[in-house]
Protein backbone atom coordinates (compact mmCIF):
# COMPACT_ATOMS: atom_id res chain seq x y z
CA UNK A 1 0.00 0.00 0.00
CA UNK A 2 0.84 3.40 -0.68
CA UNK A 3 -0.56 6.79 0.97
CA UNK A 4 0.08 9.69 -0.80
CA UNK A 5 1.22 13.06 0.97
CA UNK A 6 -2.03 14.76 -0.62
CA UNK A 7 -4.16 11.72 0.46
CA UNK A 8 -3.46 12.13 4.77
CA UNK A 9 -5.41 13.51 6.87
CA UNK A 10 -4.18 16.80 8.13
CA UNK A 11 -5.76 18.34 10.98
CA UNK A 12 -5.38 21.65 13.01
CA UNK A 13 -5.39 21.81 17.00
CA UNK A 14 -5.39 24.99 18.89
CA UNK A 15 -3.66 25.07 22.25
CA UNK A 16 -2.63 21.30 22.32
CA UNK A 17 -2.65 20.03 25.21
CA UNK A 18 -3.33 23.33 27.23
CA UNK A 19 -0.28 24.40 24.74
CA UNK A 20 -0.20 28.09 22.77
CA UNK A 21 -1.34 28.51 19.26
CA UNK A 22 -2.07 26.48 16.14
CA UNK A 23 -0.35 23.11 15.34
CA UNK A 24 -0.68 21.11 12.41
CA UNK A 25 -0.48 17.33 12.44
CA UNK A 26 -0.70 14.94 9.30
CA UNK A 27 -1.11 11.77 10.28
CA UNK A 28 0.59 8.80 8.67
CA UNK A 29 -1.35 5.94 10.39
CA UNK A 30 -5.28 5.81 11.65
CA UNK A 31 -6.36 4.42 14.41
CA UNK A 32 -9.93 4.22 13.27
CA UNK A 33 -9.01 1.85 10.23
CA UNK A 34 -7.22 -0.01 12.34
CA UNK A 35 -3.73 0.65 10.90
CA UNK A 36 -1.63 0.32 13.40
CA UNK A 37 -3.21 -3.27 14.74
CA UNK A 38 -3.46 -2.15 18.43
CA UNK A 39 -0.24 -1.51 18.96
CA UNK A 40 -0.23 2.13 19.19
CA UNK A 41 -2.64 5.57 18.72
CA UNK A 42 -0.48 8.23 16.74
CA UNK A 43 2.17 8.43 14.02
CA UNK A 44 2.13 12.26 12.51
CA UNK A 45 3.98 14.97 11.52
CA UNK A 46 3.51 17.90 14.00
CA UNK A 47 4.29 21.35 12.64
CA UNK A 48 4.49 23.81 15.51
CA UNK A 49 5.05 28.07 13.84
CA UNK A 50 7.48 30.06 16.01
CA UNK A 51 6.14 30.81 19.71
CA UNK A 52 4.10 27.40 19.22
CA UNK A 53 3.86 25.10 22.16
CA UNK A 54 2.11 21.68 23.05
CA UNK A 55 1.55 21.61 26.40
CA UNK A 56 2.41 19.40 28.91
CA UNK A 57 1.23 16.30 29.49
CA UNK A 58 1.50 13.41 31.31
CA UNK A 59 1.98 9.69 28.88
CA UNK A 60 -0.21 6.96 30.99
CA UNK A 61 -0.44 2.98 29.69
CA UNK A 62 1.43 4.12 26.50
CA UNK A 63 5.08 6.46 25.32
CA UNK A 64 5.92 8.77 23.13
CA UNK A 65 8.96 9.18 20.51
CA UNK A 66 9.80 12.56 19.32
CA UNK A 67 12.21 13.07 16.16
CA UNK A 68 13.03 16.62 15.01
CA UNK A 69 12.91 17.36 11.46
CA UNK A 70 13.62 20.78 11.60
CA UNK A 71 13.82 24.26 13.65
CA UNK A 72 14.81 24.81 17.27
CA UNK A 73 12.86 24.14 20.29
CA UNK A 74 12.70 24.26 23.88
CA UNK A 75 11.40 20.51 26.03
CA UNK A 76 10.38 20.47 29.18
CA UNK A 77 11.93 16.28 30.04
CA UNK A 78 9.78 15.66 32.94
CA UNK A 79 11.11 19.29 34.67
CA UNK A 80 14.30 19.47 32.98
CA UNK A 81 14.12 22.21 30.42
CA UNK A 82 16.20 21.07 26.91
CA UNK A 83 17.39 23.18 23.86
CA UNK A 84 16.41 20.81 21.07
CA UNK A 85 17.57 20.77 17.30
CA UNK A 86 17.00 18.63 14.51
CA UNK A 87 18.04 14.80 14.70
CA UNK A 88 17.48 15.37 18.32
CA UNK A 89 15.14 12.31 19.62
CA UNK A 90 13.22 12.76 22.71
CA UNK A 91 11.32 9.78 24.51
CA UNK A 92 9.10 10.09 26.97
CA UNK A 93 7.98 7.32 28.66
CA UNK A 94 4.88 5.39 30.44
CA UNK A 95 4.52 7.94 33.99
CA UNK A 96 6.42 11.04 32.17
CA UNK A 97 5.54 13.85 31.53
CA UNK A 98 7.22 16.47 28.54
CA UNK A 99 6.06 19.60 26.45
CA UNK A 100 7.70 21.68 23.62
CA UNK A 101 7.78 24.56 22.27
CA UNK A 102 9.18 26.36 19.15
CA UNK A 103 11.61 29.03 19.98
CA UNK A 104 12.91 29.99 16.69
CA UNK A 105 12.56 31.90 13.92
CA UNK A 106 11.24 28.82 11.69
CA UNK A 107 8.27 25.97 11.49
CA UNK A 108 9.60 23.43 13.98
CA UNK A 109 8.73 20.42 12.47
CA UNK A 110 8.32 16.79 14.69
CA UNK A 111 7.84 13.66 14.06
CA UNK A 112 5.45 12.06 16.78
CA UNK A 113 5.09 8.06 17.72
CA UNK A 114 2.90 6.98 20.00
CA UNK A 115 2.78 3.35 21.35
CA UNK A 116 1.08 1.21 23.63
CA UNK A 117 3.24 0.65 26.77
Amino acid sequence: MIKHFEELRTDSVSNFRGGKGEIQMTHFLETEKDEFKGKGRLFAKNVLKPGTSIGLHEHVGDFETYVVLSGEGMVDDNGEHKSVKPGDVIITKNGEKHSIENTGSVDLEVMALILFD
